[in-house]
């Protein structure tokens, strides 16, 4: 059976570094199944990627390799790292992306060595892609490396709630649509305020006319603040770290 390989960076895909780390994996996984899940996040958009790859990494079948690259502290001392968890594989830089898996109970990680040959400035192509054949080719974990006990977890910052009753929380990612993800869950009835407006809380985008915005449960569960045909995050001056208070229903 052939084993799926999925591939999640900030590199683009204009200037072709994608293709040489695919390069590396199909030379050394002949027949392996590459799935592109996104290569523009933003750039060095550590917490960027590390909530992409929290809405997708279990989705895939287990034994399923990870490869996750959002670097800025390539060639620097940061660790280089390999993850089994929930039966699934991550590789990737020591430096958050990976806390979805990281997180979970059981969950193993491995460093692994640097070689002398890789370049400073491309570990995707000389680390991180040779690393995620080997796992994808049968190779244990520990085989990789000598444990990590201490790699570094982000996590998504809790919401609080307040005396009056309302839950305070913050826009933790902006999508492609312009809506503004919140760290706030299901919640029913009431409203949500933002910059000082009060949005009501609907059940899909086409509940609010065209220009209007809203907020409701996306497909994560979290609560996002929207704006139906255009971006609420342009239009409401959203951006990650803004405050978003929840408010029930009097």
């Amino acid at each position: 059976m052939s084993r799926v390989i999925t591939l999640l960076t900030d590199f683009g895909t204009a200037d072709g570094y994608v293709g040489e780390m695919k390069g590396i994996l199909l030379s050394k996984v002949p027949g392996a199944v590459l799935v592109d899940i996104a290569h523009d996040v933003a750039a060095q958009d550590v917490d960027g990627a590390r909530l992409a790859l929290a809405r997708y990494w279990q989705r895939f079948p287990a034994g399923t390799v990870h490869l996750v690259i959002v670097d800025p502290g390539v060639g620097s001392s940061r660790a280089a790292i390999a993850v089994e968890s929930e039966g699934r594989f991550l590789v990737g830089p020591d430096n958050g992306v990976l806390s979805p898996a990281l997180l979970h109970a059981g969950a193993r990680c491995v460093e692994m060595p640097v070689p002398a040959a890789a370049s400073a400035t491309f570990h995707g192509r000389d680390v991180f892609a040779p690393a995620a054949a080997a796992l994808a080719r049968g190779a244990p974990l520990d085989s990789l490396g000598q444990v990590c006990t201490t790699p570094v977890v982000r996590r998504t910052p809790e919401a609080v709630r307040r005396e009056d009753g309302s839950i305070a929380g913050v826009v933790i990612t902006v999508d492609r649509f312009g809506n503004a993800v919140t760290n706030l869950v299901t919640w029913r009835g009431g409203a949500v305020e933002v910059n000082g407006r009060r949005l009501p809380l609907v059940r899909t985008y086409a509940d609010v006319e065209s220009g209007e915005a809203a907020a409701l449960v996306g497909s994560s569960g979290l609560l996002e603040v929207a704006m139906r045909d255009r971006s609420a995050a342009a239009a409401l001056g959203l951006k990650r770290g803004s405050a978003v208070v929840l408010h029930p229903a009097s």
